[in-house]
C-alpha cells in the first residue's frame, strides 16, 4: 500500500507542509510552474535549501505583492500586516512561529477581512483545479471556519479568517491539496503532533498554546506538549493534517522511496521541521498468507516488587488483575535488600486500563510503589473459531502473519475446552488433543 507518513515532532504549519511534500518529488520546480500558473494575486512561492541542526531541508517562502507574512509569538512584537492594492487582508497572529525576527517595525494597511464565501469563490471560479483539489481546499476550510466559530461563540458565516484567511495561507493550503493529488497516497499515517507550550500574541491578545482555534480542530487528534516555548502547531498546519490523515499513531513498518524535510525558519535547540515519508507499507511488500501481516500497538507495563505476601495472596492477586482485563500477569523472583528473596509481579495492559490496574494492585498487595513504562508490540493477526466434534463445541485459537515474506501461523486449541472432555470422557489431556486432532483431519 502506498503510504505517507508524516513526523510532526516540531508541531506543523501549511508552509512546513508544503516544503516536505515537495522533497518528496522528483522535480520539485516543475510544480512551482505548475503552482505559479494558477495566477493566485500577488503571490510568489519560492523553495529555498536550508539547514537546521545540521540537517538538509527545504524552506517555503511565501510572498502576497512582495511582502513576507512573519509570524510571531508573545515572546516578540506584535505586528499588523496588510498588503497595497490586495482584496484580502487580515490582523493576524499568523503561520507557523517557525519565523523569528529581532527588530520592532509596524505594518500597517487595510483591506477587507475574508470570509468563507470569500474564499469559495476564489478557489472554485478562478483556480484552474481539479474537483477533488478544490473540494480538499474547502473541506480544510470548513474545518477552520468550525474552529474559529467555536472559539469566537459566532456563525460560522460571521467568521473573518484573522489569522488563517490570507493569500498566504490560502497558497500553502492549495499547495498541500495539490501536492497530496499528486502524490496520491492509499493511506496517511501522522504522528502525534507536538503543539508546543507557552503562550502566542495575536489580534485578539495573548492566548494559551495550543490557541483555542488550534485546540478544537484537534480534538480526537492525539498531542502533546513539552519544553518549546511557542506554538509549533497552526490552525492551517492542524486542518490540513486532520482532512488527510487516514489514522494517527507511529510510524507503521514500511520501505520508504522518499523521504521529505519541510523546514521553519525559526532556531529552536531540535531541528525545527515536519518530516514526509512516502513508501510502500508492510502489507504490499511481499505476498502474506490470506493478506494478513504483523500489527503493532503499544502496552503498559505496570510491575513492583513484593517480599512479605505469600504465595497464596499473590495467586489471589494475579486472579483479580485477570479479571480486571488485565493482558497478561507474571512473577519472576526477585533477590530483594536485607538478602530477602522476592517476587518482581508485573502486569501487562491496555493504556486505557492504566488507573484501573494500578488501584487493583495497591489494593490487592502490599507494594507502596507502582513502576510504569509503555511497551510497543509486534502481534500476529488472531482469531477464533469453533469447531463441532461428537464431544461438543470446541474452540481454536488461529493466528498469522508475515514479516518481509516470511509467513507465520499459529493454532492451538483452547485448554479449557480440551481439560473439559478429558474430564468428561476420564483420559487424560494428550488424549483428549488427539481425539479432536483426528476429528478435525477427518
Amino acid at each position: 500500500m502506498k503510504t505517507l507518513y508524516f513526523d510532526c515532532g516540531m508541531g506543523a504549519a501549511g508552509d512546513m507542509l508544503t516544503a516536505a511534500l515537495l522533497e518528496l518529488l522528483p522535480d520539485p520546480e516543475e510544480f512551482l510552474k505548475e503552482f505559479a500558473a494558477l495566477g493566485l494575486p500577488g503571490v510568489r512561492m519560492e523553495r529555498e535549501k536550508t539547514m537546521k541542526c545540521r540537517i538538509s531541508g527545504t524552506y517555503i517562502s511565501v510572498t502576497v505583492n512582495g511582502v513576507h507574512e512573519e509570524s510571531y509569538d508573545v515572546s516578540e512584537h506584535s505586528h499588523n500586516h496588510s498588503h497595497e492594492g490586495s482584496e484580502y487582508s487580515h490582523d493576524h497572529m499568523h503561520e507557523q512561529p517557525s519565523s523569528e525576527h529581532s527588530h520592532n517595525h509596524t505594518h500597517s494597511h487595510t483591506h477587507s477581512h475574508t470570509t468563507l464565501n470569500d474564499i469559495e469563490h476564489l478557489v472554485r471560479e478562478h483556480l484552474a483545479l481539479s474537483e477533488k483539489v478544490k473540494e480538499d481546499i474547502m473541506a480544510v476550510y470548513r474545518l477552520i471556519a468550525e474552529a474559529e466559530s467555536y472559539a469566537h461563540n459566532a456563525p460560522v458565516t460571521e467568521i473573518h479568517f484573522h489569522e488563517v484567511g490570507t493569500l498566504d495561507a490560502v497558497a500553502d493550503i492549495t499547495a498541500v491539496c495539490m501536492l497530496m493529488e499528486r502524490l496520491a497516497p492509499e493511506e496517511v499515517v501522522v504522528s502525534p503532533i507536538h503543539v508546543g507550550s507557552g503562550q502566542v500574541h495575536c489580534a485578539h491578545g495573548i492566548l494559551p498554546v495550543p490557541a483555542p482555534a488550534t485546540a478544537y480542530i484537534l480534538k480526537d487528534v492525539p498531542i502533546y506538549g513539552g519544553n518549546v516555548k511557542g506554538e509549533l502547531c497552526t490552525p492551517t498546519g492542524a486542518s490540513l493534517l486532520k482532512h488527510f490523515a487516514t489514522r494517527f499513531g507511529e510510524m507503521p513498518v514500511m520501505k520508504t522511496a522518499a523521504i521529505g524535510y519541510g523546514m521553519g525558519k525559526k532556531d529552536f535547540k531540535e531541528a525545527n521541521c515536519v518530516r514526509a515519508f512516502l513508501g510502500e507499507s508492510l502489507k504490499d511488500l511481499d505476498a502474506p498468507l490470506k493478506d494478513t501481516m504483523f500489527l503493532t500497538d503499544k502496552v503498559l507495563e505496570l510491575s513492583c516488587n513484593l517480599d512479605d505476601m505469600t504465595a497464596e495472596a499473590i495467586g489471589f492477586a494475579m486472579e483479580r488483575l485477570f479479571e480486571g482485563g488485565a493482558l497478561e500477569v507474571f512473577t519472576l523472583p526477585a533477590g530483594m535488600k536485607k538478602a530477602r528473596p522476592g517476587v518482581l509481579l508485573t502486569v501487562l495492559c491496555a493504556p486505557e486500563k492504566e488507573v484501573q490496574m494500578a488501584a487493583l494492585l495497591f489494593k490487592h498487595t502490599t507494594t507502596i510503589g507502582i513502576r510504569k513504562a509503555e511497551r510497543a508490540r509486534y502481534l500476529l493477526e488472531r482469531k477464533i473459531t469453533s469447531i463441532e466434534t461428537p464431544y461438543g463445541t470446541v474452540r481454536r485459537k488461529e493466528s498469522e502473519g508475515s514479516f518481509f515474506g516470511e509467513n507465520f501461523l499459529r493454532e492451538k486449541y483452547e485448554y479449557e475446552d480440551i481439560a473439559r472432555i478429558a474430564r468428561e470422557q476420564k483420559i487424560g489431556l494428550n488424549e483428549a488433543y488427539e481425539k479432536i486432532q483426528r476429528e478435525v483431519e477427518g
